[in-house]
């Protein structure tokens, strides 16, 4: 509701008012009269001033930086601002500035409050304190770089013993990423100017375009006209291209090399190989809010670590608060999406969203690119983003209310897809099923594709199209349709639908005009040797080299901010707008391109629709049936991502995938390029 209230303690405790604040307020701190109530407020990221004797804002402070920092940004939204403290004489203030890792010190003593430095602190602060004498800060850190996870486990109990010398079981990407506790001394005045142009270079205030990346950007703008995003779930790029053979992969850890990913395979090998692209987030729950928005929320970054740890909370990070659709306002809109939906008409009304972020100018949770693009004018289509999951996989006496498991929804006219985001369920696919295990990729790609022949037809294909490709995070063994029903085949499913969009934009009018980028949301399901966050990333089309490997440092904001530059919608966050495009893998001589997708050999033993194409390798023959797969993974909870014990899972799929191979030894991130 964005709104601090005032609730009376006389007599029954009753509210007596609500103070609306431009942000979501998070943490309060009382001046020592009791006159004032600073409030650290996310998305807007300020604090807001309130009179309490008025209960009203009286002022509002940014917390980014100095106002007088030559490299003061202008795209305010990414700070976090989550904690505040007073310094005992009530001069300053300091606020943790999750976003930018620092502590920002902020002037009360003077005529207006103001921002006068910056200090650093490690990954993700979230909580400051003075100590009694006020000499001291105290600053809790809530995150940390996990490293690399070869020995990517689950289970004391199942440790290989080439793990033992790492002394520690647990190489899941959460596991490893660790909150921290700092003590500095507050800083003199002339140590606090060194301090701020610390945290400025950190954060890149003084980032500075080169002429080389501001001309390809330019170059593409006038050529490209359309850009397809499509996402994929949670693997790593030693799990899928360490056995690519050139580039920086480990073969011993692809579990899910080139027999089953042929045609990701192809595009790393015939366009470019990014060896060593990061997806920023860690896990879905900031996976989809970093590939889509350039950031997280305070509260999203918070509530995280509790829902993934089965220890309470909902999964609000793509468009449901508390499992409800906020993306629709109205009870009856929300019945009719969902005969389930209970009775009751206060059950978070509207389509206020917690986890939702800002635009760049205060545009209230219009944070996303879709909202990006269209405030630039840009035609949007939605295939699979922000869906709602509730009606997916019903059984038993709920079973009637279900969303039908078919692979025909067009033909049909069964609508199969909710949005949960008010702005983008306008241009939603209706007839595009949103992430289910049971339904193939394969599918997905038809009624994409059915809708592209159209726009093909009609000469009004959009300037920015979404897909999601889902089934490589796998599961639903028992219930999986077309004999996709084990972790092989359903990548093998998603490769194919993969190619095959490539595929069909290559052979296209569009082929000139349109870009392709192929991000995972994140890299938590699998080993990799450089770093838990090190995943596969393609980018496919004209003016992309050829026969590349680039191995600049890129990371998911770097690929949103070369979108943005390509499309011209500018960057939504201070995140994207101080990072450099993917300039690297374009080449104004490499205009011309194809694309012809290969059946991967595996799914030869579906009842897909497809022919597999004759191999020069041996005949593929599985290493397990879908029995003993659901066995393994009995209990799991498949109806949305993440629902599971991730870190289980990912001992299964190894021991699934790699039978009798024992995991290696702890790596240091040696170069296998080399």
């Amino acid at each position: 509701d964005r709104e601090v209230d005032v609730v009376s303690l006389t007599g029954t405790p009753q509210v007596t008012a609500r103070i609306k604040v431009a942000g979501n307020p998070n943490r309060m701190v009382l001046s020592a009269d009791g006159k004032y109530l600073y409030v650290a407020c996310d998305n807007e990221a300020d604090v807001e001033v309130i009179a309490t004797a008025s209960n009203t804002v009286v002022d509002t402070i940014r917390t980014t930086a100095p106002s007088s920092y030559v490299g003061m940004p202008k795209y305010f939204h990414g700070t976090a601002p989550n904690s505040l403290a007073l310094s005992r004489d009530g001069t300053r203030l300091y606020v943790t500035n999750g976003g930018t890792n620092s502590v920002a010190v902020i002037a009360l003593n003077t005529a207006k409050p103001e921002v006068i430095g910056l200090l650093p602190t490690g990954y993700y602060p979230n909580s400051v304190s003075v100590s009694p004498d006020g000499k001291m800060l105290y600053v809790v850190n809530g995150k940390s770089m996990p490293g690399p996870n070869p020995c990517n486990e689950k289970l004391a109990a199942d440790v290989p013993a080439s793990c033992t010398p790492l002394q520690h079981y647990n190489q899941y990407i959460l596991q490893l990423s660790k909150a921290g506790f700092l003590t500095m001394p507050v800083p003199a005045t002339e140590e606090m100017e060194e301090l701020t142009r610390l945290v400025a270079h950190n954060n890149h205030f003084s980032f500075h375009e080169s002429a080389r990346d501001r001309s390809m950007m330019a170059f593409l703008h006038r050529h490209i006209k359309h850009i397809i995003y499509i996402i994929r779930e949670n693997r790593t790029y030693d799990q899928i291209l360490g056995d690519l053979g050139e580039g920086n992969g480990d073969p011993a850890l692809a579990e899910f090399g080139k027999t089953y990913t042929p045609n990701v395979h192809r595009v790393a090998w015939n366009f470019v190989d990014l060896d060593n692209f990061y997806d920023t987030a860690e896990v879905s729950g900031n996976g989809w809010p970093w590939s889509t928005s350039a950031r997280e929320s305070d509260y999203g970054t918070k509530a995280l670590p509790v829902n993934y740890a089965g220890r309470g909370l909902s999964y609000d990070w793509e468009g449901t608060n508390r499992n409800v659709n906020v993306g629709i306002a109205s009870l009856a809109g929300r019945k009719a999406a969902n005969p389930l939906y209970p009775d009751d008409p206060n059950l978070l009304p509207g389509t206020g969203n917690v986890a939702a972020p800002d635009g760049p100018h205060g545009q209230v949770q219009r944070g996303y690119l879709w909202d990006a693009a269209l405030r630039a004018g840009l035609s949007i289509r939605n295939y699979g983003f922000f869906i709602d999951l509730g009606r997916y996989n019903l059984s038993g006496a709920l079973a009637k209310y279900g969303i039908p498991e078919i692979n025909d929804a067009y033909a049909q006219k069964i609508k199969v897809a909710y949005a949960t985001n008010p702005d983008l369920a306008p241009f939603t696919d209706p007839y595009f099923r949103g992430f289910d295990n049971t339904i193939a990729d394969y599918y997905r790609e038809q009624e994409w594709s059915r809708e592209f022949t159209n726009y093909v037809r009609h000469h009004d294909l959009p300037s920015l199209e979404l897909v999601r490709l889902m089934h490589d995070h796998t599961g639903n063994f028992t219930t999986a349709q077309n004999g996709v029903n084990t972790p092989g085949l359903q990548i093998a499913d998603n490769d194919y639908a993969v190619g095959k969009l490539i595929q069909t934009v290559a052979h296209s009018p569009y082929a000139s005009s349109t870009l392709i980028f192929i991000v995972e949301d994140d890299a938590q399901d699998g080993p990799d040797h450089v770093d838990g966050h090190r995943s596969e990333a393609f980018v496919v089309g004209p003016y992309v080299r050829h026969h590349a490997v680039v191995s600049a440092r890129y990371s998911t904001v770097n690929m949103i901010r070369t979108m943005e530059d390509i499309l011209g919608i500018g960057p939504m966050t201070l995140n994207d707008a101080y990072e450099r495009p993917m300039t690297a893998v374009f080449s104004r001589d490499d205009r011309k391109w194809t694309f012809n997708a290969a059946v991967p050999q595996p799914l030869s033993a579906t009842t897909l629709p497809i022919k597999a194409q004759t191999q020069d390798e041996p005949e593929w023959q599985p290493l397990h049936n879908a029995a003993w797969w659901a066995k393994k993974t009995k209990g799991y909870d498949w109806r949305k991502e993440d629902a599971i014990p991730a870190v289980a899972y990912d001992h299964i799929l190894w021991e699934g995938m790699m039978p009798g191979k024992p995991y290696p030894t702890e790596r240091n991130g040696r170069d296998y390029s080399r």
